[in-house]
């Protein structure tokens, strides 16, 4: 049977969210010529009541045809932003309606919120003392509502296992790819992205989109040497050596790299490095050793050490999992 996700729609909430789910998980088929393979999940959304009518931001409302009673049998619960929160968003509680809602879920499903969906989760307790992200223009207030909660409002996503959390609008575009990443491996997820035209996987986080009040005029970009590394992953890169591609002195590229991309250059060369041993795993027979070589991590210790931090399983396991996937007929 396909996994099953539910998508909660709530009054005030965004369409473009809305659609998120459905258009990323509803199109995800098994690798299968000509794009016939069958659908990998289930889309449902539901409401909090009865079926009918949800209001959104817009000046349209929905019509909803399943009740919280869907929410009882989904897989996977997700829940997008909504401008109509209320206490939750004002007090940090649930109101009894959202309440007995969320009662309906059963233990181990899990859980997803796109936006200041987080909130949500965070009022029926998902997020205590766990990391979580939401939308960088809330993420202060979240913190003072929510202080059991270890918020990072840098990052686009967290993946905490059973509890996942994005950050603003598009953001859940890319969390929900990374889970049919997670679920079904890379070559599934790229297919999907290529078919949505979104990039597969987005670097650094949404620290590249905050508004600076007096932001530094740039004449110059770091497009160039991140084109270059990509070239050359299997190779030793130094800092000095990325820099020298923008003619910049180590110190103004490692801001301006940051400031673009979100990251360091070192946790981006890692993060592309991980892609590229990620592909190799699931697409050819080399060995660990010969991945660990052409994704630059240079051993087979360190190749399994990155990608245990990155995916909690080693190389082996990553392989013989999304290689028989990918085989099924």
């Amino acid at each position: 049977m396909p996994h099953r996700v539910a998508v909660l729609a709530l009054d005030g909430l965004l369409p473009f969210e809305l659609g998120i789910p459905h258009r990323i998980f509803g199109r995800s088929l098994e690798p299968a010529p000509g794009n016939k393979g069958a659908k990998l999940y289930e889309v449902v959304t539901c409401s909090i009541r009865p079926p009918g009518p949800v209001r959104t931001d817009s000046d349209y409302a929905i019509l909803v045809e399943h009740g919280p009673e869907a929410l009882a049998t989904a897989d996977t619960v997700v829940i997008p932003a909504s401008y109509e929160l209320g206490p939750v968003f004002e007090e940090g509680r649930l109101t009894e309606e959202l309440a007995a809602a969320l009662a309906q879920i059963r233990p181990g499903t899990r859980m997803v919120s796109i936006c200041t969906g987080s909130y949500v989760l965070a009022a029926a307790g998902y997020l205590d003392g766990r990391p979580a992200t939401t939308h960088w223009s809330s993420a202060d207030h979240f913190q003072r509502l929510f202080p059991q909660v270890r918020v990072d409002p840098d990052v686009l996503f967290i993946d905490d296992g059973d509890v996942l959390t994005s950050a603003g609008v598009a953001a859940g575009i890319d969390l929900c790819l990374h889970l049919v990443r997670r679920d079904h491996g890379a070559a599934v997820a790229n297919e999907i992205a290529r078919r949505t035209v979104v990039p597969p996987h987005r670097d650094g986080g949404q620290a590249q989109y905050i508004h600076r009040p007096v932001p530094e005029p740039q004449f110059a970009t770091t497009t160039a040497a991140r084109a270059w590394a990509l070239g050359r992953l299997e190779r030793p890169i130094q800092l000095r050596d990325m820099a020298r591609q923008e003619s910049m002195s180590v110190r103004t590229f490692t801001r301006r790299f940051r400031e673009e991309v979100g990251a360091s250059p070192g946790q981006w060369l890692t993060q592309q490095r991980v892609e590229r041993a990620r592909h190799l795993l699931e697409t050819s027979d080399l060995s660990i050793d010969q991945v660990a070589r052409d994704a630059g991590f240079g051993t087979a210790t360190s190749l399994r050490q990155h990608l245990q931090a990155a995916l909690g399983v080693p190389p082996t396991v990553y392989r013989r999992t999304f290689r028989a996937s990918a085989d099924t007929p």
